[in-house]
């Protein structure tokens, strides 16, 4: 996985005061996770960029103004809920024995013919993926083939699997998917109403020739009637 240097200062004070004065100072406040004891340090606001606004996933080596360096991956982001700037990170050491859970993109790739020749839709229900692996080990994006999807199939987590790392949903878990789009099933949904209103349109012919013959018999039956009486008389 590619990883990206942000450079930083440890801090002295982590009162609420001196917080505010590195942010007005268009710095962010952070705080390494994960090993003796927590280090307290800050970063240019621009220095995340690369980092944090980005569907890439990145580990990032932090370095320091004591000379120390620490791979890290983020852990936690806060933005302010207005202008959306970056209020705070805390980040995770890594380690080379120890396995770590971090959130990976999900990179669909191929023309399933579901969608160019059957009229369907890909749905992504998932566009980023936990998984837990050790730090080399940890890749840059999950690939979903979709080349030989037609309508109605599907890509699940077992059809991703690998064994240097392992997901952290279940196997039957939807990843994406080629659905009937909606013009398709209105087109079809038209087509077997015309079916029933054509057959009902045939039945509607047969039972008036059949009301025909009945009343026609009637007709027949009652001149019958009258010469009968006729005759007695």
């Amino acid at each position: 996985m590619k990883s990206i240097t942000i450079n930083g200062s440890k801090r002295e004070s982590v009162g609420k005061s001196s917080t505010k004065a590195l942010r007005n100072a268009g710095k962010v406040p952070c705080v390494l996770y994960g090993g003796e004891k927590p280090v307290h340090f800050s970063a240019d606001e621009i220095s995340f960029s690369k980092l944090v606004y980005t569907p890439n996933a990145h580990t990032v080596v932090i370095s320091l103004d004591d000379k120390s360096e620490m791979n890290a991956v983020i852990q936690d982001i806060q933005f302010h809920p207005v202008s959306e700037k970056i209020l705070h990170i805390d980040f995770l050491q890594l380690f080379e024995g120890k396995e770590v859970t971090m959130t990976i993109p999900v990179r669909f790739e191929g023309n399933a013919p579901g969608v160019r020749n059957q009229g369907g839709n890909l749905s992504k229900n998932k566009r980023k993926l936990s998984v837990r692996a050790l730090p080399k080990d940890l890749p840059d994006y999950i690939l979903a083939d979709i080349s030989s999807l037609n309508l109605n199939d599907k890509i699940t987590i077992s059809d991703v699997s690998e064994e240097t790392f392992k997901f952290l949903h279940p196997d039957n878990m939807v990843i994406c998917q080629v659905k009937m789009s909606r013009a398709s099933l209105s087109l079809e949904t038209g087509e077997e109403g015309e079916e029933g209103e054509e057959g009902e349109e045939g039945v509607e012919g047969t039972e008036g020739s059949e009301g025909g013959e009945t009343s026609s018999s009637k007709g027949d039956d009652t001149p019958k009637t009258e010469e009968n009486s006729e005759a007695k008389e």
